[in-house]
């Protein structure tokens, strides 16, 4: 066989490797992560510190959630306005039109500040629910510490400019994705509001209706969050997640030039997520991957199932040819919670890094009694 033809050969039978689609956008700093899967897709300078602008107000809002979901706050709550807190932020950026001494719900200011982006309404809420701003800032900053932000500090509730207040395009995203994981009603209930009314104008007295800002809604299916953020000095930026067919994607861009340019980068950018790349069914929800051993337990072993409907993220077009394997935690021991990670499925597809997906117990394992134990204790010795 001619060296040409042999090699023409050996190439046709290496399997298409998935190299990963390009993309250009004018944001400066970007990120993309498809959450079903845990891939990311898009990384342009995404660990770089940049000021937050209003983006830093889904951390606000991330205490506020999990105060509500301990039970340490209500929707129904009321919060005075405080008059100082109204003469030093009515009138400085997006405001939510509150009055002094008003009483406002903490439902209403999370509308106000997740919908209108209100300076107002953040600090109003801080100072309502922590006692005061700083006391607030200090619980944003430990749970950004809990859900995993590496290179991120608040400084106050609502992102205005301080030069000790920073983030970076991927830790805003963890903070979307925590949002979305922890709190799924409350998200459901608040990010996607496309508008809302609260204030009066002066004069006529007319209801001030606000539409939110996210340049997603009514532009890409399943769009349902996130925030936008402006100032001087960070330039335009938006974090936001949109849902389709099972997979959800969180991206952020940010640095850019103007509020339309902001526009079409994160159309174009979760297009770009969605069409470019294709989420392939791995696992459903439930579904038995593999055993896992475990020593002590009154069972020796436990079986290990997917959490939630489980995806690998490939180039849209590849991936028939993955390969996959249940692997299990070594040195299980008993007792084991149900829901419990025990395990990763390990999918591989040619050109692409392994996607790890987690399994966990599909059933609670008690340690064993003392006459199990040592029952089973003999058993191992004598090889039964």
């Amino acid at each position: 066989m001619r060296p040409v033809l042999f090699a023409l050969l050996a190439a046709s039978a290496v399997p298409a490797m998935a190299q990963a689609p390009t993309f250009t956008t004018p944001a400066v700093y970007a990120y993309m992560k498809d959450l079903s899967s845990g891939t990311v897709l898009y990384a342009k300078a995404a660990d770089t510190r940049i000021p937050p602008a209003s983006m830093g107000k889904m951390m606000s809002v991330y205490v506020a959630f999990e105060m509500i979901k301990r039970g340490d706050a209500t929707l129904d709550q009321k919060i005075m306005v405080r008059p100082e807190t109204w003469t030093k932020w009515h009138s400085q950026g997006s405001t939510m039109f509150l009055s002094p001494n008003e009483q406002v719900s903490v439902e209403n200011l999370l509308h106000g500040i997740i919908t209108l982006s209100g300076n107002d309404a953040c600090v109003v809420l801080a100072e309502g629910l922590g006692g005061t701003e700083e006391n607030y800032v200090a619980l944003m900053n430990k749970a950004a510490k809990r859900i995993g932000l590496k290179n991120s500090q608040f400084a106050n509730t609502n992102g205005w400019p301080d030069p000790n207040e920073f983030v970076t395009a991927r830790d805003l995203a963890m903070i979307a994705e925590a949002t979305i994981r922890d709190f799924p009603d409350l998200y459901k209930k608040f990010y996607a509001t496309e508008s809302f009314t609260w204030g009066k104008t002066l004069g006529k007295g007319d209801a001030i209706t606000q539409p939110n800002r996210n340049p997603l809604l009514g532009k890409i299916s399943g769009a349902d969050g996130l925030k936008t953020g402006h100032t001087e000095e960070a330039g335009y930026g938006f974090t936001g997640s949109a849902i389709q067919g099972g997979r959800r994607i969180v991206m952020v861009v940010a640095g850019l030039s103007s509020f339309n340019e902001r526009i079409g980068a994160s159309v174009d950018f979760m297009n770009w997520g969605f069409n470019a790349w294709q989420g392939i069914p791995v696992l459903k929800a439930g579904q038995i991957a593999g055993n896992a051993k475990l020593a002590g337990g009154e069972v020796p072993e436990v079986a290990m199932i997917a959490p939630r409907d489980m995806f690998v993220t490939v180039p849209r077009g590849t991936g028939s040819d993955r390969k996959t394997k249940a692997v299990a935690v070594a040195g299980l021991k008993a007792p084991i919670a149900k829901g419990q990670k025990v395990g990763e499925y390990i999918v591989s597809v040619p050109g692409r890094p392994d996607t790890r997906l987690p399994l966990v117990a599909a059933a609670p394992v008690a340690e064993a009694g003392p006459l199990l134990a040592a029952w089973l204790w003999l058993k191992s010795l004598v090889g039964m």
